[in-house]
Parts: C-alpha cells; structure tokens; sequence
C-alpha cells in the first residue's frame, strides 16, 4: 500500500527513546526524515547510518526504524526480516511483537504470528490488538480454506509497475471508469519521499462493445497538478467530481483536502477546494449518497476514535449549506484506521480498516443499518487477503465492480464479481424392492421459502428441480400402490454452484415391507436401543402417509416349540406397536400379529445379490436350510426369517377427531 501513505497522516513512533549520547549526523538526518513521514527516502539513510553508529542503543534504534518504514510502506516480508532483528535483540518497546505478528501475518505465518501476538498480549493485556491478532489468524486460516464464491482477477490492462488504486464509476453503464495512479506519465515530476512513486493523477478509461478497455488517459489540468492527486468519486448524476489532493508549500507538506470540480460538457471545471476545516486536518475520500444530501469523508479531526475515522456531514437539499461534521461512532471507526468509505445506492456502507477483525493489513468490510444500527462484515476471502485490500466499488444492481489490493506488490486494481449461483438436482424415484425406476409418479418439491412446484417422472423414473440458494428443500414422491417416499437437500450455507443428485424409493402396499435392524436379545421382546433407529423411520413414514393402516408382523425362524415362538413372536410384534403409539402413532391405524415361523422369507434379489447360495425366488423352509453346507450359511438362513415386517392394510383411514 505504498502509495495510500500519501494520504495516511504522518506517524510518529510512540516510544522515542533519547539519542542525543553518541548520535551521528546521519543518523539525526536519517531520524528526521523518518518523523517527517518520508518513509521511502528513510529506509536507505537509515541503513546507510546503522554502519557507521557507534551507539549501541541508537543502532537497535535505527533498526527499529527501519523495520518501521518497510511495514509504513507496505513492504512485509521486508517488515518481517527486520522486526526479527529487533525482537532478538530484546528492544524493550512492546510493540515490536505486535508489528512483527502483523507482518507474520501478512506473510501468511499465522502459527508464528499467533505466538507474537500472545507474547504482546501477555505484555500488554489491556491492549485488544494482541487478541484481535489470534483472533484475525484463525479466521485467515479459515477463510481461505473455504473462499466465499467471489471470482477475482487483476485488471491487468490498467495496472502498471506503479501504483493503480481507487476504481470510480463515471456512468450508468459502467462502460468509464476513473482510477488514481502514480504511473510514469503523471503530471508532477517529484517524487513522494514517503512511497518512492510519482505524485499520483486521476486517469479514466472506456470500455467498447467487445469489453475491451482504452489506453488510460490522465484528465486535465482542472483536476490534476504537480501535487498529490486521488480518491476520485462522483455524483450519482456523474456531473459532480469529488475527489482529494494533497499539496506541498515551500516543501511542506500540507493537510490533504477534498476538492470539487463540476461538469462542463466534455471537460471539468477548474478544481476548487470544500473547505470547512483547518490546513493542518487531512481531509479525503468522499463518496456521496445517491440523493446529495450526505457527504462521507476520511479525517482526523479532534474528537475522532482514531487514527483516521470516517465522517460525514449532512444537507437539507442540494443546494443546501453543509452541516457540521458528524464522527461515523463505535460501530464503524475503531482506535485504527478506517478509510476509503464507498455509500452504495441502497444504503450499503463498504469501507476498509486495518483493526477489525481481518486478515492482514487493511480489509474491505461491508456495513448495513439495522434497527438504527451498522451491522459490521467482512467481505472475507478472496476479496480480502492478508495484504492491504480497499476502495472497493460496487455496481447499483449486481454483486461486482472493482477494489485496490497490493497482494502483488504494488497497489492494483482488481476486478469481482459474485457468479449467480446455480443448484440443480438430478432425481430418481425406484421402487424399493426391485430397484426397478418407476415412470409417472409425482414428485412435489416444497421449500422452506414458501415454494412448492411439481413434477412427474419420465419413463426413466427421473425429476429435475431448478433449486433457489439459502433454502432447505423435500422431495415428496407419491404414486398409487406405493407409500410415499422423500428425499432432503439444503443450499443453505453454500457458495458455490453445485448440481445435487436425489433418490427417492418407495414400497409397494401390496407386500409386505421389511424393518431391518429390529433386533431383541435372545427369547425376549425388548426393544435394544438399536432398533429405535429404524423404528423412528417407520414413523416418519407412517406420519408422511396418514391414511394407511399396518399390521406389524414379527416372526421366528423354526427353531424351538411353536407355542413358544407363537407367544415370543407376538409380543414382538406387540412391543412395535407399543413404541409406535408412544411416537404419536394413532393405535387405530396399527395391528400387531406374531407369524412364529409360518411365514418364511421368499429369497429376493437384493437377499441373492448378499448371498449367492441362497436362489432368487426361493422359499426358505428347514429342508432348504438343512440342505445347505456349512454351519455358518444355515445361521444367515435362519436370520433372514427372523425379522419384523409391516404390510399395509387399507388406504383410506381417516383421522378420528
């Protein structure tokens, strides 16, 4: 973020130590440029002095400084390198290990900057940047593990070695747009001491029917001057150009200021200054509401709760006089920096701040006014990295535009966009049995927005469903002859596109259905917790198809006296019901009967696919069971006719009121 420095107020290390003992000329020239914000310009007569200081303490110091200048420059891994050195050295400002965590973190280090931030925290406790700084790596980590669907890319055509930053609309289409750069062609000639760049222009460029971009041009001498030129925005009639310069008196630097200029035909007025604070207050990126009634701005006025807090001030009708400067509160600005505000057409306040919980340096937050209050978010991965991310611009009626990051470096413009997403769900409906599909049944689709949208099934057995995001939805597949049956997906909580792939199965009334896993300990009727399990399905079954009744059927393999299996059976079947019942199963629609081993199983295709000696089709009495080879096979025959099953009695119950 070297550029952005020039319109960051001059900041002043908190811990000055006194080096008067021992301190060279270029060490003071070196200090001097330093406390004047001249980054840049610093770093190399800081380390040009560091080899010719004979003071201890001046040299920890003057490394100090150094490590300062690299992360004022937004120059991390530099920052990282040098703070290191510091922190080994035992310099006893605290801050070191916050400003190191920083810089580890914009590394993605975050292991190691947790550690930092923790040694800050055990030093300085009533601080909150050492927990926001364990808080912010945790959630980095998370964050880029699961992006949050925005598609990014650079737009390369416009981003030079310089610096390209601060995107603006210039019409309804989209089709202009205005950017601030410090790139060769810029109007002044010097060079800004705190970022090493050309004094920065405002350029526009207009996209053509293919959507290709122009050649960048700087606009004219009304608006750009030797000096620091930036932080364009316009009226949401295009007519009105805000935007901030920074100028320089006699080699001074003076207090950046918001300038207006007015449209004139093709051109712009001669840029005049909004004045309504002193010389010495920065005053910068203003963004105007659609209807011109409130002007937001970056300053740092007295009674701010910051470094740099947004503000705003107010007018009764476009041609109004101003109000007095209103601070933005505690919900919006922070003991931090909070710039770089962009007021969307519905009311949206985007902004970017370097204390909220982010993932490095500055990141991009969205703001929204609920019950008269801002609710807070961050924009996340990929719109936000653990670089300086900001002046972000949003279209009026789609989720896309522009935003300044310098993950690559230097500031560049960046392109998003969030893809409408699309969930699609391939269906089938098979009968449970044969696995057979079953064409003609129909599907009814039931959101938990309200919607409810049917369909019937191919020949194929197959539904397709077009699925809106944020929602849960039930497939309910109902066809004459077969008990309803149901699937489940939910969008809720994703994005990405994703097709879904659904399998409905239902059973035919006209066999009976089995329960699998309704298992008792041997010679009693007890439910074991396990069978519950499949005993909740039948309920949901039975609650999903309210107008058949059952008969529970429970039987025994033939084994043991048939007057015992009789009674043992029976009250099986009976324990079935009773749990049912308990469920909120009406007792008029259930039935309980116990088979004993007069009913044994008929081998189907899925029990042939699990056990190739057992023949589809076949019924499996005791000669079958004694007829087979080995102990372990007679025991699966046994099993298979010991089992609970249901068939279905009528379809025509009605509720008794």
């Amino acid at each position: 973020m070297r550029k952005k420095t020039a319109f960051l107020f001059v900041i002043v290390s908190l811990f000055m130590l006194s080096l008067v003992h021992g301190q060279t000329t270029k060490s003071k020239k070196a200090f001097e440029y330093f406390n004047n914000g001249q980054y840049f310009a610093a770093i190399d007569m800081l380390r040009d002095a560091y080899g010719q200081e004979p003071d201890a303490v001046t040299k920890i110091e003057i490394t100090f400084k150094v490590a300062e200048c690299y992360r004022l420059t937004s120059q991390p891994e530099k920052a990282e390198a040098w703070y290191k050195r510091v922190v080994l050295k035992k310099y006893e400002n605290p801050l070191i290990y916050l400003y190191y965590a920083d810089a580890l973190k914009m590394n993605e280090k975050f292991e190691l900057a947790i550690d930092n931030y923790r040694e800050y925290k055990k030093l300085v406790p009533t601080d909150p940047r050492g927990e926001n700084g364990i808080r912010s790596c945790e959630m980095a980590i998370k964050w880029k593990e699961n992006p949050n669907g925005y598609k990014v890319a650079s737009m390369k055509f416009f981003n030079t070695k310089e610096s390209e930053y601060y995107p603006a609309f210039t019409n309804e289409e989209y089709t202009e747009m205005y950017f601030t750069s410090s790139r060769e062609e810029s109007t002044g000639k010097e060079k800004s001491g705190a970022t090493g760049q050309n004094f920065s222009d405002i350029y526009f460029s207009t996209q053509d029917k293919k959507g290709n971009w122009s050649t960048p041009l700087p606009l004219g001498e009304n608006i750009n001057t030797e000096f620091e030129e930036g932080g364009a925005s316009l009226s949401k009639d295009f007519n009105t150009l805000f935007f901030s310069r920074c100028e320089k008196v006699k080699k001074e630097t003076m207090g950046c200021k918001i300038f207006i200029s007015t449209r004139k035909g093709e051109d712009w007025s001669k840029a005049e200054p909004w004045a309504f604070t002193s010389d010495s207050i920065t005053v910068s990126h203003p963004t105007l509401t659609e209807d011109e009634l409130t002007l937001y701005f970056v300053s740092d006025m007295p009674l701010g709760m910051g470094n740099k807090d947004i503000w705003k001030v107010t007018r009764d009708t476009k041609e109004g006089e101003w109000g007095l400067p209103e601070n933005m509160g505690g919900e919006i600005n922070t003991p931090g920096n909070e710039m770089f505000p962009f007021i969307h057409n519905d009311g949206t306040l985007y902004f970017s701040s370097d204390y909220h919980i982010g993932m490095g340096g500055l990141d991009i937050f969205r703001a929204t006014l609920k019950n008269n209050r801002w609710e807070v978010e961050n924009m996340r991965y990929p719109i936000n990295s653990t670089y300086d991310d900001f002046a972000i611009v949003v279209e009026k009626e789609h989720e896309r535009g522009y935003f300044s990051t310098s993950r690559d470096g230097n500031d560049e413009i960046y392109s998003f966009v969030l893809p409408p997403l699309k969930f699609i769900v391939d269906g089938i409906v098979r009968n449970e049995k044969t696995n057979d599909p079953i064409a003609n049944a129909t599907v009814k689709l039931v959101g938990s927005d309200g919607i409810t949208v049917a369909s019937e099934t191919g020949d194929d057995g197959t539904f397709k469903f077009t699925l809106r995001p944020q929602t849960d939805f039930v497939f309910v597949a109902s066809k004459k002859g077969f008990l309803t049956g149901k699937g489940k997906e939910t969008t809720k909580g994703l994005i990405d596109s994703q097709d879904f792939k659904s399998e409905i199965r239902l059973s035919s009334i006209a066999e009976p259905i089995e329960l699998p896993n309704i298992l008792y300990d041997f010679a009693k009727w007890d439910l074991r917790p396990e069978s519950m399990v499949a005993l909740d399905k039948l309920v949901e079954t039975l609650n999903d198809n309210p107008q058949v009744t059952i008969e529970l059927r429970s039987h025994t393999d033939a084994r043991g006296s048939v007057q015992t299996n009789i009674e043992l059976s029976q009250k099986r079947a009976q324990s079935v019901v009773n749990y049912l019942i308990e469920k909120g199963i009406e007792p008029a629609r259930l039935r309980a009967k116990g088979y004993a081993a007069t009913m044994p199983k008929i081998v189907d295709i899925k029990i042939a696919a699990q056990y190739p000696f057992l023949k589809e089709g076949t019924e499996i009495i005791q000669p079958l069971i004694d007829s087979l080879p080995t102990e372990e096979q007679k025991e699966v025959a046994y099993q298979i006719n010991r089992r609970t099953e249901f068939q279905v009695l009528s379809t025509d119950y009605k509720p008794q009121n």
